[in-house]
């Protein structure tokens, strides 16, 4: 069995949320057209948003361009030599606070949430477009940020790498090592809980 294949557990949950994987190997050559990237944002967009308040900000980092060097600029070593192959990289950020000083009131007690919410709405609507994705934060979020320009009220979050599947000869056998492990889980009983903390709600029976 092909470890990107749904393991026990999964093969029950609907498309494209059964067969999404994590990849890190991506055609270097690929890039996807401004409509197609319009469609990903459009996919974020419309996630829910404790009230429509949108606390999302969505960096576009194409090969390329300067948000693209800033990006690869600050990469953590095991991130550098896979994320720049993408067609595009997205880099999140959440609306935190309503002023820059540091003890401004928040923006919003769910900031966190609607954005986590943005970004896998955007990873399905990539993998139904037939595209791979991969979440990360392996990079230097201070020095990005600064590079971007993020002001304090927003505080940077994680990249989503978006491409098509690429050649594992073309990169280091570590990275291409990434996309051959399988795919598991933390049974249910260890965090959905019926009760208390710890009181577990079921048994995994697929676990």
């Amino acid at each position: 069995m092909s470890p990107q294949a749904p393991q026990p557990s999964a093969e029950l949950l609907a498309e494209p949320m059964r067969s999404r994987w994590s990849a890190s190997v991506y055609d270097a050559s690929h890039r996807l057209s401004d409509a197609e990237v319009e469609t990903l944002l459009h996919a974020a967009q419309w996630a829910p948003s404790a009230g429509n308040s949108q606390p999302w900000i969505f960096f576009v980092c194409v090969p390329g361009t300067a948000n693209h060097d800033r990006l690869v600029a600050n990469l953590s070593r095991g991130n550098s030599g896979w994320v720049p192959r993408a067609s595009v990289v997205f880099v999140t950020a959440a609306h935190v606070r309503s002023g820059e000083e540091d003890d401004a009131p928040a923006f919003s007690d769910y900031a966190l949430h609607d954005v986590g919410q943005a970004a896998a709405h955007l990873t399905l609507q990539a993998h139904a477009m037939g595209l791979l994705t991969h979440q990360f934060a392996g990079f230097d979020h201070d020095a990005l940020a600064r590079a971007l320009d993020v002001p304090a009220t927003h505080q940077l979050l994680t990249g989503i790498a978006v491409g098509l599947p690429g050649d594992p000869a073309d990169v280091d056998e570590r990275t291409a090592a990434r996309d051959h492990r399988d795919r598991v889980r933390k049974p249910l009983a260890e965090w959905a809980f019926g009760g208390v903390f710890g009181e577990a709600e079921v048994a995994d029976s697929q676990a």
